[in-house]
């Protein structure tokens, strides 16, 4: 008869379903995640709403009350304020508004956070790649501000940027204040990215996939950060929907593919806009570069930046003589709106070419000389405007094929933006998202596919690395695998001399023996059969400890026996190289003594700068098949073991790896 009470057996049972669920379940990192990203959800999509109102405020005063025009708007995006048009229009004000916005915004970012400069998706990648995903408070809040100053006053960027960094800076500030390693905080980090372009543009999926996808310019994506990044992007977008309303951003209708002959034009279509994304960077870049080369102080060049973008603006005004070219200015969503729409007719080829070219420079012009704002919405202009002036000719040339020319400004979206940033994966999601359309999906990837083929050797963003095999961030992880398949009797340098010391040599004659020589691990041997091993240090601290009679000390009481243990300094030849590795970070030395299997005879000493040299050599033979180049120099100089400076590199490398292989499988 079972002797338990009725209420014993509850609780075991309730004990047993709770290891169940433990073991079936991974709930504790379920919850961990969904707490997570709900902040970082929140505040991006918070700071997205204050970012649109902030924007819009001071763009329709700018544009409406000064200028007196009113550029056009996405058809999913509501005026928040209601300010009448000027009677007429003051040219002189669309050059020197942009100046004065980018003075301004100049100000705030060399004063404050410099980070802020240019475009912030750029330095939220770098972050993730170098930096640990650490990002300093202040810069979010700065970017904000220097960003609604820039475009608000008529400088030409994308959205983006600022709640992409914000979303990327507080993600950095949640895992600073958990306390979170490096991996979970790139991750929410990254992920932070994602919810910030989710919640602005509307596009929860390609929010998440973008931020995977935009780290590196190989067909590469950041696989782990995709779900924590979809969760943040859902609640960031939520957040903005409930406020601003749900629905697309460029809604769209009459777009559709039923002929495979429409590839040909979408094939010419992928051409053009590669040949315009290559234009668009290397304008920019050079920009860049001649704004760097000016002699003159930080805050004058974004001033100059907005001069130019405003005469860029006033010439083609004046030139054209259409209002659609004020959309070189600020967002310049309108003309986008239009040429998705029924109206790309009467926009007509001139006036979408003149867009395209004249946002490529103000772009430049606002961003490179210093200002703040991004470079994602400009893409979507440039290509949408290049793809529908494309449409209009093919229409011309194949009026039977070519049906409806404002599918190529769509698919122009896509390609471009593909093209000029390597992410082919999320800018056909994000222009499927934006237009609620989702006929276009073969044309798009096909354009897509061609762009990202052709230009993959130019990205907009600099900070890009090549894959995950090149990124700082994962050397770690590709050095705990390499280091696994090699054996430590591989690497070690069996010629390589070593001082071994008798147990029963007293410590003055031990420090007399061991003095002379750099190594720091120190076998020892009783009547040639290895006993233990002692470090240098503890060798230093017993002769200070032992000051008055160090003579009746030997070297067996500093020694540790020899073990199996992990916190034996030691290895064997035939253990692979990982072995080594985590042995010298957890014991903190930089040399480990290499044993025979039967751990009674010492073969030789393996250093730090053994594994790293192994480490190097792997990964040159990765890279040379992946045709990509080695992400780090090999070591310089003479290699005999005495350059321990570098043992820092590896074990720094490594920590994280063997961290995060701890956590994985803690209860």
């Amino acid at each position: 008869m079972d002797p338990r009470t009725p209420i014993d057996r509850l609780n075991n049972t309730l004990t047993a379903g709770q290891r169940f669920m433990d073991k079936a379940f991974d709930l504790r990192g379920l919850a961990r995640w969904l707490m997570l990203g709900v902040l970082v959800g929140l505040v991006a999509g918070v700071s997205a709403i204050l970012f649109h109102v902030a924007l819009d405020g001071l763009r329709s005063l700018s544009f409406h009350a000064l200028i007196g025009l009113s550029p056009g708007r996405p058809g999913g995006e509501e005026a928040v304020f209601d300010i009448p048009v000027a009677g007429h229009v003051r040219h002189v004000l669309i050059v020197l508004l942009p100046a004065a916005g980018a003075f301004l915004a100049g100000l705030l970012v060399r004063y404050f956070a410099p980070e802020a400069k240019g475009h912030g998706t750029d330095a939220a990648i770098n972050s993730f790649h170098r930096k640990g995903g650490h990002i300093r408070k202040r810069v979010p809040v700065i970017k904000f501000f220097a960003t609604v100053l820039t475009m608000g006053s008529g400088g030409s960027g994308g959205a983006e940027g600022p709640i992409a960094q914000i979303g990327a800076g507080f993600g950095s500030f949640i895992a600073d204040r958990l306390k979170l390693g490096p991996r979970e905080k790139r991750l929410l980090m990254i992920s932070g990215v994602g919810a910030g372009v989710g919640a602005i543009f509307q596009v929860p999926l390609a929010g998440a996939i973008f931020a995977a996808e935009v780290l590196y310019s190989d067909p590469d994506i950041e696989t782990d950060a995709i779900i924590p990044a979809c969760v943040c992007s859902i609640v960031a977008y939520c957040v903005y929907g409930a406020w601003h309303g749900f629905g697309h951003m460029f809604p769209v209708s009459g777009m559709s593919f039923q002929n495979p002959l429409e590839l040909l034009p979408y094939l010419l279509l992928a051409l053009l806009v590669t040949g315009g994304a290559l234009l668009y960077i290397w304008v920019f870049y050079g920009t860049e570069g001649a704004f760097n080369r000016l002699r003159l102080p930080f805050i004058v060049k974004p001033l100059i930046g907005g001069l130019m973008t405003g005469a860029t603006a006033l010439a083609l005004l004046l030139i054209v003589g259409d209002e659609h070219v004020i959309d070189v200015m600020s967002t310049g969503y309108g003309i986008l709106q239009d040429a998705l729409s029924g109206q790309i007719v009467e926009i007509g080829v001139l006036i979408l070419l003149a867009v395209a070219i004249g946002k490529i420079f103000t772009t430049s012009f606002s961003i490179a000389s210093g200002g703040s704002a991004g470079v994602f919405g400009p893409s979507l202009v440039i290509g949408g405007t290049l793809g529908g002036a494309a449409g209009l000719v093919f229409q011309g040339w194949w009026p039977g094929l070519v049906q409806n020319p404002s599918s190529f400004a769509m698919v122009g979206m896509a390609g471009f933006f593909a093209a000029a940033a390597n992410t082919p994966l999320s800018a056909v999601i994000m222009v499927s998202e934006m237009t609620g359309d989702y006929s276009l999906l073969v044309p798009a990837v096909w354009v897509c596919a061609i762009t990202f083929l052709a230009s993959r050797r130019w990205t907009i963003f600099r900070s890009q690395a090549e894959s995950r095999l090149h990124s700082p961030a994962h050397i770690g992880q590709y050095a705990f695998e390499m280091m696994g398949k090699a054996k430590v009797g591989e690497v070690f340098k069996e010629n390589r001399r070593f001082v071994p010391v008798e147990a029963d040599l007293p410590l003055t004659r031990v420090l007399g023996g061991t003095g002379s020589t750099r190594q720091r691990i120190f076998p020892v041997m009783d009547h040639g059969r290895l006993v233990g091993v002692f470090h240098y240090k503890r060798l230093m601290a017993a002769l200070e400890s032992a000051q008055e009679h160090p003579e009746v000390m030997t070297a067996r009481s500093l020694m540790r026996p020899v073990s199996v243990s992990a916190r034996f300094p030691g290895v064997r030849a035939g253990d692979p190289l990982s072995v080594a590795q985590r042995k010298m970070t957890g014991l903190d030395v930089e040399e480990l003594i290499v044993v025979s299997d039967e751990m009674d005879e010492v073969i030789g000493i393996l250093t730090a700068s053994d594994v790293l040299l192994a480490y190097n050599r792997r990964l040159a033979d990765l890279s040379a098949e992946r045709h990509a180049p080695n992400i780090l120099p090999p070591l310089e100089g003479d290699h005999s073991g005495d350059e321990l400076e570098s043992e820092s590199i590896v074990r720094a490398a490594m920590d994280e790896k063997i961290g995060n292989t701890n956590d994985r499988n803690k209860p």
